[in-house]
């Protein structure tokens, strides 16, 4: 069976800097026939089967395109940028195993732990590392005593002898994007040093090429993108990356300073392809993204389908109890949540303050995962809507954290953005014309004007209480209570209010961005008449013979002449012919 055979991790690099270990002798690249195909995803969020609403391919699809192409070629490394374990019913009750099992059945050779997979702890997070047949590697993910829980590079030596080094970082959003807790005693150590030190280390273990697979992504938003590493690191050949749920170059990917970046879009709607051929030493890239459309005819692998089927079987029982009924579609849609209002973003702010007893409620949009249709509610489209094993958490703020939370959370508008404030209990108004910080114009507690120095009992989910997504004015506030996770306390709230119909009722209020001043449209200079011969008629001549001779209907130069008569016309006199 094939199996790309894992050479030199970090001990044995160790050990070969000691100069205690002779490697093996490598298969010559000079011929420049040697071939390699690299076969990525990222942002997968815990999808495993197809699924045409959100045009996930699925694994037991991918694996038979998989197969195809190994056939074509043995030499190929199938590589995961992060954000694989988390996101699903399946994935978030068991924690991320069965996304490990698949993960293990697809062979897949090594991946990068995205901020989602810290999602249920950095301890749970080393389980499943334990538990995977193939490498979660991260060269900048070190403990606060500088040890670190992950091999930082890897070379893997194909069939054909190539020797492929990979080195992989993960993003510092982490700290913000997944709950604090999950990374306490954990730091991110800075991209560009870490990659200079891993890049060297792999030339010195003489790797034919070199890989960064990394979960940063490209938004102007980040501070650490592909873009900074690509830039600040030389000697990286291929950067396949993950986070920004993109497609770089249209699949192509894009070059810079040398290297090549790639991402395959998010949920498994796309299957990236990297064909290498190593000419005179040097790799040469063809890229390319695959996406759902491709794969309509492709049958799906047994095997997979089984593992999947085997280990969501009790689940999908559970997701089929029906919890409530609503008599609208509750708004979840991604770039309508962080935004603005929803009625979704209002039902589940009004079940948080009917299960906290708090004044007012918070939550980010980026928590709110989907949309639920009209009619019955299951409980698995409520653990769809709310995936994330977030706790309710009542604080003690001040008017002015309120204040400073919101101006946080419209910051970006009107750019989505996850930590886009949701509410009950308060609204408010903003102009997005305005400075950030200044965009708060009006925030009402109930029915009266926000009072800056009063106290308030706030809900909020636990991964804000703590400072995540930004919100850094409730890290540190003194915890009242804490309540169940966000999907039960809806799942409580339907149960008691069998039926619902939440409306968007004006609790945020985005005023009119200010139009851009209109330019005048130059008054256009007036077009010269066409230009006319002037035609002598002789005797014998009529209108329509004329107009024969010059390529003019009879009627044109009746007209144009503003002949009378137009049978009635006389030697010597003149017909002007438009040009």
């Amino acid at each position: 069976m094939f199996r790309n055979k894992r050479i030199i991790g970090m001990v044995m690099s160790f050990v070969l800097v000691l100069g205690l270990m002779i490697m093996p002798a490598t298969v010559s690249l000079a011929d420049g026939h040697e071939t390699l195909t690299i076969v990525h995803v990222n942002d997968v969020h815990g999808r495993l089967e197809e699924n045409d609403f959100d045009g996930t391919i699925g694994y037991p699809k991918m694996k038979t395109f998989l197969d195809g192409m190994k056939e074509e070629n043995p030499n190929m490394l199938l590589l995961h940028a992060g954000d694989s374990f988390h996101g699903t019913i399946p994935a978030n009750l068991t924690e991320g195993e069965v996304v490990v099992e698949v993960m293990n059945a697809m062979e897949f050779d090594a991946m990068v732990p995205g901020n989602h997979d810290f999602n249920f702890g950095y301890e749970r997070l080393l389980e499943l590392k334990a538990m995977s047949e193939f490498d979660i590697l991260a060269a900048n993910v070190v403990k606060e005593d500088g040890t670190m829980d992950f091999d930082p590079y890897m070379v893997y030596e194909m069939e054909n002898g190539m020797r492929v080094g990979i080195f992989a970082l993960a993003t510092e959003e982490t700290k913000t994007k997944s709950h604090p807790d999950n990374t306490r005693g954990v730091e991110f150590a800075d991209i560009i040093e870490t990659g200079n030190e891993a890049v060297e280390a792999l030339e010195e273990m003489d790797a034919d090429m070199i890989i960064a697979l990394i979960h940063l992504g490209v938004d102007a938003s980040s501070e650490d993108t592909a873009y900074k590493l690509a830039d600040g690191v030389d000697g990286i050949d291929l950067i396949i990356d993950g986070h920004s749920h993109s497609i770089m170059g249209e699949g192509a990917g894009e070059l810079r300073n040398g290297a090549l970046i790639v991402q395959a879009g998010w949920y498994l709607n796309h299957v990236g392809v990297v064909n290498v051929e190593m000419m005179d030493g040097e790799p040469v890239f063809a890229a390319a993204v695959h996406p759902y459309e491709e794969f309509a005819e492709v049958e799906a692998d047994e095997y997979i389908s089984g593992i999947i089927a085997e280990a969501t079987a009790p689940i999908e029982e559970m997701q089929m109890e029906v919890v409530g009924n609503t008599t609208v579609e509750l708004d979840g849609v991604r770039e309508n949540v962080r935004t603005g209002e929803t009625n979704l973003g209002n039902l589940i702010t009004d079940a948080m303050i009917v299960a906290s007893g708090a004044d007012v409620a918070l939550t980010n949009g980026g928590g709110i995962r989907a949309s639920i249709d009209a009619g019955e509610i299951t409980l698995g489209e409520v653990l769809t809507s709310f995936p994330f094993t977030n706790v309710l958490t009542n604080i003690e703020v001040t008017g002015a954290d309120l204040m400073a939370a919101l101006e946080h959370g419209v910051k970006d508008y009107p750019e989505a953005a996850g930590h886009f404030p949701h509410v009950s209990g308060m609204s408010y108004t903003f102009d997005p014309n305005m400075e950030v910080g200044s965009r708060i114009t009006e925030l009402m507690i109930g029915d009266e004007p926000v009072d800056l120095e009063a106290t308030y009992m706030l809900v909020t989910n636990d991964f804000l209480a703590a400072g995540g997504d930004g919100y850094t004015m409730f890290e540190g506030k003194e915890i009242l209570a804490y309540s169940g996770l966000l999907s039960e306390v809806l799942e409580d709230y339907l149960r008691a209010n069998p039926e619902v119909s939440p409306e968007v009722e004006g609790r945020i209020v985005a005023l009119p961005m200010a139009e851009p001043p209109v330019e005048p449209e130059p008054t256009p200079e007036p077009e010269p008449e066409p230009a006319a011969m002037a035609y002598t008629v002789k005797p014998g001549d009529w209108l329509s013979k004329i107009g024969m001779a010059y390529g003019v209907d009879w009627r044109v130069l009746a007209e144009y002449n503003n002949l009378a008569n137009p049978n009635l016309i006389f030697p010597g006199q003149i017909i002007m012919i438009p040009q």
